[in-house]
């Protein structure tokens, strides 16, 4: 696995060979990528919009607010299923940190 040790100085350096990744994995990472951006850009946008529109119609800025959570938990259980875990998880709570933070400003 390890490739021949190399001669610097006095020392000698063990360099690994890198491992190939699985094309599996390459395809994983990159649609949760793409599932992140498209689900917590409107998540988060939704989260902040809705002050603004909570200051002049509280029922429609509520309402923006709570779509905005279950965007980024849809979002978040997403990401979960695709890399095949548990729908039911901690890191649900990663997508609804929008809707969290801003509910400060609502209430």
């Amino acid at each position: 696995m390890d490739a021949a040790p190399a001669r610097q100085g006095h020392r000698m350096i063990r360099r690994r060979t890198p491992r190939p990744m699985k094309i599996e994995t390459v395809q994983r990472w990159v649609a949760s990528a793409v599932l992140f951006h498209v689900g917590s850009v409107p998540a988060i946008t939704l989260a902040v919009y809705s002050i603004g529109v909570a200051a002049d119609d509280f029922g429609r800025g509520v309402g923006l607010w709570l779509m905005s959570g279950v965007i980024g938990a849809l979002t978040a259980a997403g990401i979960l299923a695709i890399f095949q875990r548990r729908l039911i998880s901690p890191w649900l709570l990663v997508g609804i940190l929008p809707t969290a933070v801003t509910g400060f400003y609502i209430f």
